[in-house]
């Protein structure tokens, strides 16, 4: 659902390297967003709270084992200094064992005014930053990346997208896929014809009421042939 949006959002986004989402996140439909002053991202480079001359940010494990972790105090400096600036509604934690994410989460999140979104890197970050400061951890597969920014930067582009003015049609984002449970339907664009393969004759009808039948009908049947473990969900 597209609810008003009462402020601009404000996306922090903690990370390692935060070179990694600069791109997808400046650009096209984020860039626009932000342009309309709809949502404001700001990027936070972790080294900036490092440890000593070399800034260091990650440390062996206890225990042993392969791989480095990201401390928690350079973390905990950077949470402190946005917290002391102004409240926030969510502090997310990219995570291959967070919830996986889905559009209920991103509607939800939408609606959201100030969030903060840390990005895990190497063997993850030291435990206690995810008890004292995470309030959601999510992951968007079952699989592990180099670190959380693809993942940061696929969460983003999900939520923005749902805030009011950032689509020129507002009720584009009603149509997606996986809201309410369904499939989007298929589209088409010009020629009619391509291949001896035919627009459907009803989107050339001007009949909008038998569109949307058509629509809801094509959205079933596609959910009910890809993904019918959404249906179970309704």
């Amino acid at each position: 659902m597209l609810l008003p949006n009462k402020k601009c959002m404000r996306i922090d986004i903690i990370s390692a390297v935060p070179q990694l989402l600069k791109s997808p996140l400046e650009e096209s439909i984020m860039k626009r967003a932000q342009d309309k002053g709809l949502v404001q991202i700001y990027f936070h480079d972790l080294r900036e709270y490092g440890q000593g001359n070399y800034r260091q940010i990650d440390d062996t494990q206890y225990g042993g084992g392969a791989g480095m972790v990201l401390m928690i105090e350079p973390i905990d400096q950077c949470i402190t200094q946005l917290r002391s600036e102004r409240s926030y509604d969510e502090i997310i934690y990219m995570t291959p064992d967070g919830k996986t994410l889905n559009q209920k989460i991103c509607n939800a999140l939408s609606l959201k005014e100030n969030i903060i979104i840390l990005c895990g890197h190497y063997k993850g970050v030291d435990q206690r930053v995810r008890d004292l400061f995470i309030t959601r951890e999510i992951s968007i597969g079952d699989y592990v990346l180099s670190g959380g920014e693809l993942g940061a930067c696929v969460l983003v582009d999900a939520i923005v997208r749902l805030v009011p003015g950032v689509l020129n049609d507002e009720t584009s984002a009603l149509y997606d896929s996986f809201q309410d449970n369904l499939l989007a339907p298929p589209v088409y664009t010009r020629p009619e014809e391509y291949k001896n393969l035919k627009v459907p004759e009803i989107l050339l009808s001007g009949n909008f009421a038998k569109i949307d039948e058509w629509r809801e009908e094509m959205s079933y049947k596609h959910t009910q042939e890809r993904r019918p473990d959404l249906l179970n969900e309704n």
